[in-house]
């Protein structure tokens, strides 16, 4: 790995271990290997937001805002705490399983900064 692709990782790292919300996604673990390095996150099956704006086709003005409510909640925590995300977008939102009400969460902190 080169050196820049390293800081960014482990700036994702140290982002992600400071992380503590409920729509945010959740880093359990960190394993360094020598040439590896293995992040144990929380489990979210129920994919990304952009294949349900896809698949639903509309969104009336009630469901967008019970959609985008929690994201809201979890980028002011993020600011809260200096954390901006700067690549916020419906592919790294992602839903925590499959059913209809699912929690959605915040993911993908690579680009991310302390400020």
């Amino acid at each position: 790995m080169e050196e820049e692709d390293e800081i960014q990782l482990m700036n994702e790292v140290e982002i992600l271990s400071q992380l503590d919300h409920p729509n945010a996604v959740k880093l359990y673990e960190v394993f360094d290997m020598s040439d590896k390095l293995f992040l144990v996150m929380e489990l979210l099956s129920g994919g990304e937001l952009f294949d349900r704006i896809v698949e639903k086709e509309s969104y009336n003005e009630r469901e967008a805002s019970d959609t985008i409510r929690p994201v809201v909640d979890a980028i002011r925590y993020c600011h809260s705490i200096g954390v901006i995300h700067r690549d916020l977008k419906p592919e790294n939102l992602l839903y925590t399983n499959d059913e209809e009400g699912a929690p959605l969460k915040i993911t993908d902190f690579g680009v991310a900064r302390f400020i």
